[in-house]
């Protein structure tokens, strides 16, 4: 029984390690702020818990399932990173050129509400939340679990990580009010060519694999 808990907890920190490593919250947050900050702070919320929600799903889906859809559509992990490259790309294009402040003092700015469910799905919840990365590591650590039992240690893995990552995000969202409109236009730019230079690398990734394997 010993043996069987210490195995457990092996484990336990082994998947805590990677679901960290590899959701990155705190690299992920300054671009969730930049990304929402024309949302009232209550919507901002809202979008984070939609995202990791849908994240969430994403990640205990393909925990149990990630080989069998793969499989069953020829789907690679190599065609899911150049997707979510193209997802970051537009995303951080729209960044790098965003104009809006944070008043919405026409309709149409106003309108912009009717986003909030829209991004919250795609492309925060996936690819920004839970990417390629995330993807690949769950459907890696479940066909290496050391016991019948392990694929639930998993799991608590899988929550535990998304839900201080959730946290994460709305702690980050008293990022906007400390520097202020002109500070949150800088890093909006940044932060949008940064999630561009990603996406490309994403691109680089999956088609340098596919090469590799000709």
């Amino acid at each position: 029984m010993t043996g069987f808990i210490n195995t457990e907890i092996q484990f336990l920190v082994l998947c805590l390690s990677t679901m960290f490593t590899l959701v990155n919250p705190l690299g992920i947050t300054p671009i969730f702020v930049v990304m929402t900050e024309r949302f009232s702070k209550t919507d901002r919320v809202q979008i984070a818990k939609k995202g990791i929600i849908t994240g969430t799903i994403t990640l205990v889906v393909f925990t149990f399932l990630g080989s069998i859809i793969f499989n069953l559509y020829g789907i690679t992990i190599e065609a899911f990173q150049i997707m979510g490259g193209i997802l970051f790309f537009r995303s951080g294009l729209r960044m790098l050129e965003a104009q809006v402040g944070r008043s919405r003092s026409t309709e149409s700015e106003r309108e912009e509400i009717k986003d909030a469910d829209e991004i919250a799905i795609s492309p925060i919840g996936v690819p920004l939340i839970t990417g390629p990365g995330a993807i690949t590591g769950v459907m890696l650590l479940s066909g290496q679990t050391p016991s019948n039992y392990s694929i639930g240690t998993l799991l608590i893995a899988v929550l535990i990580t998304m839900t201080v990552f959730y946290y994460i995000l709305r702690a980050g969202d008293g990022l906007g009010k400390r520097i202020g409109v002109t500070g949150m236009r800088v890093i909006q730019r940044i932060m949008g060519l940064i999630l561009m230079v990603i996406a490309v690398q994403f691109v680089i990734n999956g088609i340098e694999t596919i090469i590799n394997r000709l």
